[in-house]
């Protein structure tokens, strides 16, 4: 696929190149609080190695600003996986089609990079998905900086509920997150 330019913002598709990099993303503190994932080789081609070759639907997406990685967007339709589809419509309507997406940022956390990075990428999602009615995000509701870049973004809180949480220190309540495509 094409890079994708809004400002200073290009996305390209994750590659195995990639792999120590978002290593040392996923093991900061910062990253790791929300993103229980492991960082070993293994680990990364076990969660990353099947979009890398195009046998997940999940897409991973490296966030560059003005050339130099510093996210992370995976993106998906939610009816593709089944525990999203049974948790996001637990917390509101999925209408058909609808995509999702997660991040996280590797560098620049604070400095308003996580709301411009996500107007950018809902950009690239609605020139990719021309069919995709809404984007849809569940956020843990202690993950406060998320769900308040997702706003800045555009994005609105229209439901929240109880779901399992990804760090099992958290409380349950999930926030469900909506944008919807604007129109012509």
């Amino acid at each position: 696929m094409p890079e994708d330019t809004l400002g200073s913002w290009t996305f390209r598709r994750v590659t195995r190149a990639d792999f120590p990099l978002i290593a040392s993303w996923l093991a900061q503190p910062e990253v790791h609080r929300w993103w229980q994932h492991e960082w070993t080789a293994a680990a990364l081609e076990r969660d990353f190695g099947p979009s890398v070759d195009g046998i997940e639907a999940n897409q991973d997406w490296l966030a560059l600003l003005d050339g130099r990685p510093v996210g992370l967007v995976q993106r998906s339709k939610v009816a593709e996986y089944a525990e999203n589809l049974v948790e996001f419509s637990h917390l509101g309507e999925v209408p058909d089609g609808a995509i999702t997406i997660d991040y996280l940022l590797g560098e620049g956390r604070a400095h308003g990079h996580g709301s411009s990075m996500l107007a950018a990428f809902v950009h690239r999602t609605w020139a990719d998905e021309p069919h995709a009615p809404a984007i849809l995000i569940t956020v843990v509701a202690a993950n406060h900086p998320s769900w308040r870049a997702l706003e800045k973004a555009g994005f609105m809180i229209v439901g929240q509920g109880d779901a399992p949480p990804e760090n099992p220190a958290d409380d349950p309540l999930h926030y469900l997150l909506r944008l919807d495509r604007p129109s012509s």
